[in-house]
């Protein structure tokens, strides 16, 4: 059996990373003007990982008064029926069919712009404007630098200071993982805002590279069922400003209730590196999770 040490190896490589990549995205959005101009009606999209990092994006600019945002699952985005101005469309690998049959769809009738890792791909000759992360590109299937840079890109351009997330981050990816967390049960990660993407975003990771119980929820509605699951040797991770009374009742369930006075991003690369732990804790590698692969590309009789 290999060390492990090595499981995740590109995984540990790629999270820690993190604080770099997002001082590199954040240079770039401020150095460029690729991403929709301030009122114009937009629709992101993305699948999986990007999907959430699309839905913390749009809460994102329209809570900063940019114009209206809806994000979308890209295979259940119908934009062609909405009178958006631009899609933008989060891809690591840009081969992901669902994006590209959409993009397809559209048939240049609004402006699409592409956010992505590889610009070999195809999405690049497909779009009207390309968001190169190339720098924030990995190995591992399960994802972290990547997603988490290009939100930087993105929050960024809509007047988002991410300082303290950088700064908060160097010491979140570098962070030992205590037992109890290693050995918890199950997860639940809760947001408010524009960080319930990254709560969603979260509990995926959870379950990619641990196959663990994880659950995540907007933090004003866990209360209304999903706390009923809370208990002890079980986790409630709070992702941003917690509703007023959550913690009171967190104390009566038991379960270890976690919420830190860190920038939400880099909680979220914490939350990572929980993660590779625990996966290297039961002897799982997230570089080649169970049942996945780096890009879902359906076969035309799929």
């Amino acid at each position: 059996m290999s060390d492990i040490s090595q499981l995740g190896h590109h995984m540990d490589i790629e999270l820690t990373s993190q604080p770099e990549m997002w001082e590199r995205a954040i240079a770039q959005s401020r150095a460029e003007s690729l991403l929709p101009a301030d009122g114009l009606r937009v629709a992101v999209v993305g699948c999986g990982t990007s999907w959430f990092m699309a839905q913390a994006y749009a809460a994102a600019r329209e809570s900063a008064g940019k114009g209206v945002t809806d994000a979308f699952a890209a295979s259940e985005a119908f934009i062609a029926t909405r009178d958006y101005d631009v899609l933008v469309a989060i891809t690591r690998s840009g081969t992901t069919s669902e994006v590209l049959e959409l993009i397809g769809q559209l048939d240049g009738s609004i402006r699409t712009v592409a956010v992505i890792g590889d610009t070999t791909s195809p999405i690049v000759s497909k779009v009207d404007a390309v968001v190169e992360l190339l720098y924030a590109d990995e190995q591992s299937v399960v994802q972290t630098r990547f997603a988490t840079t290009a939100l930087a890109y993105l929050l960024t351009s809509v007047g988002v200071d991410l300082t303290a997330a950088v700064a908060d981050a160097r010491a979140a990816v570098a962070a030992e993982t205590p037992k109890e967390l290693i050995d918890a049960e199950q997860f639940t990660f809760l947001g408010r805002g524009w960080t319930i993407g990254l709560a969603h975003e979260a509990a995926l990771k959870m379950r990619e590279a641990v196959q663990g119980w994880t659950e995540s929820y907007p933090a004003m509605d866990y209360r209304h069922g999903p706390i009923a699951i809370a208990a002890p040797n079980r986790v409630t991770w709070m992702l941003g400003e917690e509703p007023e009374g959550l913690a009171g009742d967190m104390v009566r369930t038991g379960a270890l209730y976690i919420n830190n006075d860190v920038h939400p991003l880099a909680e979220l690369a914490r939350i990572h590196r929980v993660t590779l732990d625990r996966a290297r804790a039961r002897g799982m590698n997230p570089d080649t999770p169970r049942n996945l692969s780096r890009s879902v590309i359906l076969s035309e009789d799929s």
